[in-house]
């Protein structure tokens, strides 16, 4: 079976060398074959030039993907894995903070049946108020949002069987998401202490501003995972609530012109039930609309509505993927 090692870089000249011979030291003594790919974002330093060195010098391990700019961390992991050819995929950051020694470790959770297995940063080398705060913070919202509860998201060393990583499509911050995505089709995730180190060598390419986009993100994941399939759930539901507050306040304004004689048309109660009211029969309407585009998206590019993990016949079973 063949490993996949996806290498995200940008602006990393200094750590290649070392992380390759660390990748090294850690995969050659496993009895499987192994590739590296590397993925260069749009890199400004010597990253480019130390990349085809290492793909000159080991062809049989190292492929090195090149943007033609800078695309994003999430937009290079996607890249890898559609260059991948490996039923295992590890993603590693190239900065050496994290320690290429543990995906042995993780690789043994695979063989033991888990398909994702996720790091944990448990005692992290950053610092602590602009990074390891906010990205605690981050990480609770995130597993009480989602209900797949991990102590650390952004930590990007993991194993992957490929099999949980098709059928979707990453954007943004997305690739923190990617066990929750795996998560919604069955997979078997399992959390590990991983080492972390300090960074020896460049800079940090993110701040305290990532963890905003990562809220914003985890709107779009949460909507994706519950309301994909069935939009009107989301549009339908808050429409009926619309509708169910305007009948309130009508019954309200109603009373108060029985009881008290006060003007209904006057009232300002009046336009505000008006008001929820054509926002709830709108929100149903677009609910149907959505239903309408979710049916038509899966008809015509004939996509199931489920996942198969195994089937088993007689004596024989059979992994999907």
């Amino acid at each position: 079976m063949l490993l996949s090692v996806i290498i995200p870089v940008y602006n990393e000249a200094e750590n290649l060398l070392s992380l390759f011979d660390a990748i090294r030291r850690a995969l050659d003594p496993l009895s499987q074959a192994w590739e590296i790919i590397f993925v260069d974002d749009g890199s400004q330093d010597n990253s480019l030039k130390v990349l085809e060195d290492l793909a000159h010098r080991d062809a049989e391990h190292v492929r090195v993907v090149v943007f033609r700019r800078n695309f994003g961390q999430t937009a290079a992991i996607a890249a890898g894995i559609d260059h991948a050819r490996g039923e295992n995929i590890v993603l590693l950051d190239a900065d050496m903070q994290n320690d290429p020694a543990d995906i042995p470790m993780l690789l043994e959770k695979l063989n033991e049946g888990y398909d994702v297995v996720s790091g944990w940063r448990k005692d992290r080398k950053d610092t602590f108020i602009t990074r390891t705060i906010p990205s605690r913070m981050a990480n609770w919202l995130i597993s009480q949002v989602t209900g797949v509860h991990l102590h650390d998201y952004g930590c990007t060393l993991k194993a992957y069987r490929r099999d949980v990583l098709v059928g979707f499509r990453l954007y943004g911050e997305m690739h923190r998401f990617i066990p929750i995505y795996a998560h919604s089709v069955g997979a078997k995730i399992i959390e590990v202490p991983v080492r972390h180190h300090p960074r020896r060598y460049g800079k940090a390419k993110y701040g305290l501003e990532r963890t905003f986009k990562v809220v914003l993100d985890l709107f779009t994941v949460k909507f994706l995972l519950s309301y994909s399939n069935k939009p009107i759930y989301l549009f339908g539901g808050t429409g009926i609530g619309l509708i169910g507050i305007s009948a309130l306040i009508m019954l309200y304004i109603m009373i108060r012109r029985l009881l008290y004689g006060v003007s209904v048309l006057g009232s300002p109660f009046f336009q505000m039930s008006v008001m929820f009211f054509i926002l709830g029969f709108q929100s149903i309407l677009m609910g149907l609309i959505a239903e309408m585009l979710v049916r038509t998206y899966y008809e015509a590019q004939g996509k199931p509505i489920y996942i198969v993990r195994t089937v088993i016949e007689g004596k024989k079973k059979k992994r999907n993927g």
